[in-house]
């Protein structure tokens, strides 16, 4: 669900006004119309006119007189204060849309933790099924199959294992796929009976 910027009626009616004054409608040392005819003219209460006053005139864009309502100050105050509010507006807009991204990551995360554990039990029933057994190998710098890929190394017809994973720097890449390269300090999980553990740690490490 996307969620919509809503910007208060006296902070809309605020930065009408100093956009009237910085385009030159209402001119430096005039007076504004009175609360009553500008809440007619926006179609308020003169609270919200007064409230709308009010941030102008902290913002010293005019200058509110008891009484004989609000004087034009600056029209460079006013320009100032459209500015102020256009970044205010464009960084709550960058803040929505980071907590929507937020949001769409812990879902995402969320879905990560499901298909985990639906591939653990799945593999744990095919793992019982299965004659051959997992195993694992770690890839010294030195091994000759570091910095080529499962395809260049014809993996399955050299050593007769076939590799389901790679663990790398702490994170699991399941199915590495033929254009997956081998890097340094990897650890190769294979499946495969004793004679290709053999096989493997001869190709990892072939003997001089």
């Amino acid at each position: 669900m996307k969620d919509d910027i809503v910007t208060p009626k006296y902070l809309q009616i605020a930065v009408d006004i100093a956009t009237r004054i910085a385009n030159g409608e209402f001119k430096e040392n005039s007076k504004i119309y009175g609360r009553s005819v500008m809440s007619s003219q926006y179609g308020v209460s003169p609270e919200t006119i007064r409230r709308a006053l009010k941030l102008l005139s902290d913002m010293n864009v005019v200058d509110i007189k008891q009484s004989s309502g609000a004087i034009v100050l600056s029209k460079q105050k006013a320009k100032e204060y459209i500015r102020h509010f256009n970044g205010k507006t464009i960084t709550h807009s960058l803040h929505l849309k980071l907590k929507n991204l937020v949001t769409k990551q812990e879902k995402i995360n969320k879905e990560i933790v499901n298909l985990t554990n639906m591939i653990s039990k799945n593999s744990a029933k095919w793992s019982i099924s299965n004659p051959l057994e997992n195993f694992e190998i770690d890839v010294q710098a030195t091994s000759p199959v570091v910095g080529k890929s499962i395809k260049e190394l014809n993996f399955w017809h050299a050593t007769g294992a076939t590799i389901v994973a790679l663990r790398r720097e702490g994170k699991l890449i399941l199915s590495p796929g033929p254009y997956a390269v081998i890097s340094p300090n990897d650890t190769i999980i294979f499946i495969g009976d004793q004679s290709a553990v053999d096989a493997v740690n001869l190709f990892l490490y072939p003997k001089k």
